[in-house]
């Protein structure tokens, strides 16, 4: 029998998979693809509250949706992606390695020349789904330093564990590691 845990994001209730990484943690897995109103509805939710940025930026694959959303709301016609895969047309662009606890090691996040050039001088928001250990959110901030954009917001869907008690993010609900 499958193990749930139950969730309310901003009035609605969504009951989430309880899945155990390969470290041996269980977490309550928030999965935004494939879930077209559940991605419109913490889209729009989170963009209600993002002020004062230029430009966001995400990390590939499940922020990709929830940036779009985000992006769309607040009048933004482009944003900046990092990815986790090198692709042949960023061969000129930026890097940085770091631990996430959704990928049990190392991971390496990779931004395009284009996307660098998106987020230099510019006011930025970080946007992704979920923030445990803030691996994948330090990454982004990393390229965002060294492609020369300012920090001036971060938000999730959910924080996860101890980062439900960082003042320094936007989130919109709480789940923990289980």
């Amino acid at each position: 029998m499958a193990e749930y845990y139950t969730i309310n994001i901003c009035g609605r209730k969504e009951d989430l998979p309880v899945l155990e990484l390969p470290s041996g943690v269980k977490i309550a897995f928030f999965n935004l693809h494939g879930n077209q109103d559940l991605t419109e509805y913490c889209g729009k939710e989170l963009a209600k509250r993002i002020s004062g940025v230029d430009v966001l930026i995400t990390a590939e694959s499940k922020g990709l949706q929830l940036t779009h959303v985000v992006a769309r709301e607040l009048g933004h016609e482009k944003y900046a992606v990092a990815r986790k895969v090198k692709k042949l047309y960023m061969q000129d662009g930026i890097s940085v390695t770091v631990n996430s606890i959704t990928t049990g090691g190392e991971q390496t996040l990779y931004l395009s020349a284009h996307d660098a050039a998106l987020l230099k001088g510019k006011k930025v928001g970080i946007v992704d789904d979920v923030i445990s250990l803030g691996g994948s959110l330090k990454g982004m901030e990393m390229l965002v330093e060294k492609a020369g954009g300012i920090i001036t917001q971060k938000a999730m869907v959910l924080a996860e564990g101890e980062a439900a008690k960082r003042s320094d993010i936007i989130f919109l609900e709480t789940i923990p590691l289980l």
